[in-house]
């Protein structure tokens, strides 16, 4: 069992070298040391029982995983971001479900013909938004919307993280699915 000196020597010593390999994967140091903060974070929760030995291979496997969810993550969004992009405003806080709001001059800034085609897809969507199934609506709002990890959705959900995993998949195939079959190509 490592101790508290031994487990912060060890994370001292390996910080750097994940953060090289977080960097050279996803090419921004933002995203990298999010990625090796929360690795760190995960080995320090959930292996600080295991002997020093050991934290090497099970560190490199956690930023590997990192590295991979936040692919994963990457592409979900896109996929959602492409979507949506339509619907957002100048706000950030906005919702983007929500109908776009007139400028400040009580003009809006696209044709009649737009605004309902917008109107119609937000319809659409939150339809078969409420079509999926509870646990993969939930775990589709918490992570792509609320932008929360996985991690804080399956404590939020009362899970695991596979299963939330599971849950943002298939929620993402049949929302594509159901999409594509009314017309909304993304």
């Amino acid at each position: 069992m490592a101790t508290r000196v031994e487990l912060s020597d060890f994370l001292a010593g390996a910080e750097r070298r994940a953060f090289k390999q977080a960097m050279f994967a996803v090419r921004d140091a933002d995203h990298a040391l999010d990625i090796v903060q929360d690795a760190m974070f995960k080995l320090a929760e959930n292996y600080a029982d295991r002997p020093v030995p050991e934290l090497g291979p099970i560190f490199a496997r956690i930023v590997q995983n990192a590295i991979h969810d936040f692919f994963r993550r990457q592409k979900v969004r896109a996929t959602w971001v492409t979507l949506f992009s339509a619907l957002s405003s100048a706000d950030d806080d906005a919702d983007p479900l929500e109908a776009l709001d007139a400028n400040e001059d009580g003009r809006t800034t696209e044709s009649a013909a737009d605004t309902v085609e917008r109107e119609q897809i937000v319809h659409i969507v939150e339809e078969e938004l409420a079509r999926l199934p509870p646990r993969q609506r939930e775990a589709f709002v918490l992570r792509y919307w609320e932008d929360l990890d996985v991690g804080e959705t399956a404590a939020a959900m009362k899970c695991s993280e596979g299963s939330v995993k599971t849950h943002c998949s298939r929620a993402t195939q049949a929302l594509a699915k159901s999409l594509r079959a009314r017309g909304i190509t993304l």
